[in-house]
C-alpha cells in the first residue's frame, strides 16, 4: 500500500490543527499496516508555483516548453498521486476556501487523459481507485444548520474537484470552531481523534 501525505497549513505542526489531524491519520495507518510505503509532500515548505502553460505536467495536452524543471516537477506530482493508493490531505480553511498552496497541487493532478476524460456522456473520472482522507480545520462553524453555511468553500470545493476525477466519497474529518477559544479547540481535536480511531484500514 502506498500512502501520500500532504499538508497545506502555513502554521507549524505544534500550532496547526490540520497538520495535527493529518499526522494522526497517517500514524493510524502506519500502526495498523507497518509495511505501508509513505510519501510526504509539504506544500508550504516546498510550494509549487502558480500554474502556467510552461509548468503544466508534460502529460497535459496544453503543456508548452519553456520551463523544463517546473514541468518535470509538475509531472512528478501527477505521477506521485497516480501511484498512491491512499492520499491524506491536510486542508485548513483560509478566507473561506483552501490555501493557494493546495490549489497549486490540485492544478497538477487535474489532467485530461490521466485523471479525467470527456466523452459522449460527459466527464468520466479516471482516479476512482484512490482513497482520499481529508483533515479539514475551520476557525468557526459552517455546518448546514449555521448562518455561515453558504460561506463554506473548502469542503464543498474539495468534494467537487475530487468527484470530477472519480473520487465521489472522500472521507473528511472536520475540526471546526477552533478559533472560538481553547475549550472548543480541544473539543474539536478530541472529536477528530475519535473519528480517526474509527477509520477502517
Amino acid at each position: 500500500m502506498k500512502l501520500l501525505h500532504l499538508d497545506s497549513s502555513i502554521l507549524p505542526l505544534d500550532n496547526s490543527v490540520s497538520r495535527t489531524i493529518s499526522s494522526a491519520i497517517v500514524e493510524h495507518f502506519r500502526k495498523a499496516k507497518p509495511d505501508v510505503t509513505l510519501a510526504r509532500r509539504d506544500l508550504v515548505s516546498h510550494p509549487l508555483p502558480h500554474l502556467t502553460l510552461t509548468n503544466l505536467p508534460t502529460d497535459h495536452p496544453h503543456s508548452a516548453p519553456g520551463n523544463e524543471a517546473e514541468r518535470d516537477e509538475s509531472q512528478a506530482v501527477l505521477n506521485e498521486f497516480m501511484a498512491s493508493d491512499i492520499v491524506v490531505i491536510g486542508a485548513p480553511m483560509y478566507n473561506f476556501t483552501i490555501p493557494t498552496q493546495l490549489k497549486a497541487w490540485i492544478d497538477r493532478i487535474l489532467v485530461p487523459g490521466r485523471t479525467f476524460q470527456y466523452g459522449a456522456n460527459g466527464v468520466t473520472g479516471l482516479a476512482k481507485d484512490k482513497r482520499i482522507i481529508i483533515a479539514l480545520s475551520r476557525g468557526s462553524f459552517y455546518g448546514q444548520e449555521t448562518p455561515y453555511a453558504t460561506a463554506e468553500h473548502t469542503e464543498t470545493y474539495l468534494r467537487t474537484v475530487l468527484g470530477f476525477i472519480g473520487i465521489t466519497s472522500p472521507e473528511i474529518i472536520v475540526a471546526e470552531g477552533i478559533g472560538h477559544g481553547p475549550e472548543q479547540r480541544a473539543a474539536a481535536l478530541e472529536g477528530a481523534h475519535q473519528s480517526i480511531a474509527a477509520l477502517s484500514v
